[in-house]
């Protein structure tokens, strides 16, 4: 009976998940930090990447299944290099997150959303679990909400259909 209501309701999770189209407003409105040290609201970012499919990457530099994650999100970044890689770091502080940059060399837009996992920003897109890769597509659209890997199936398939 418990295996079942688990199933059940990792069922439900995971259509709620799938199904959610855009960012909240609270996500939208909480203000980031840019590498240069610029403050923008989510939504101010997104704007930059209207018409264009967008990957965003949830990641920390202390979280080993992020660091593991990079070489694949880098073959996709040599796979299509049309779409825009978004990092979102959830470090505790900005030095940890600029240094892992250059640690790892990780290419595309970096933003730092300040208080971790359990900000504001992290509760707002149901921040369970890091990396998380979010997929937009030109609409601005959530067409992937949660994938957990970079080599995922459904948003490997879902990158290459996107037009």
């Amino acid at each position: 009976m418990k295996k079942t209501i688990l199933l059940l309701s990792f069922l439900l999770i995971s259509t709620v998940t799938f199904a959610q189209k855009k960012f909240d407003d609270k996500a939208l409105s909480y203000k980031m930090e840019l590498l240069d040290g610029q403050s923008k609201s989510f939504k101010e970012i997104l704007k930059k990447y209207k018409g264009k499919n967008v990957l965003i990457d949830v990641w920390a530099s202390w979280c080993p299944d992020c660091i593991k994650g990079l070489p694949k999100v880098k073959e996709l970044q040599e796979q299509y290099p049309n779409l825009v890689f978004l990092f979102i770091d959830m470090d505790k502080n900005t030095e940890k997150w600029k240094s892992a940059i250059d640690k790892y060399e990780i290419k595309g837009e970096h933003i730092y959303a300040s208080g971790g996992m359990k900000s504001d920003f992290g509760k707002a897109i149901t921040l369970d679990w890091i990396p998380r890769y979010i997929l937009l597509n030109k609409k601005g659209e959530i067409v992937i909400f949660r994938a957990i890997t970079a080599d995922d199936s459904k948003l490997l398939t879902t990158i290459k259909n996107l037009k």
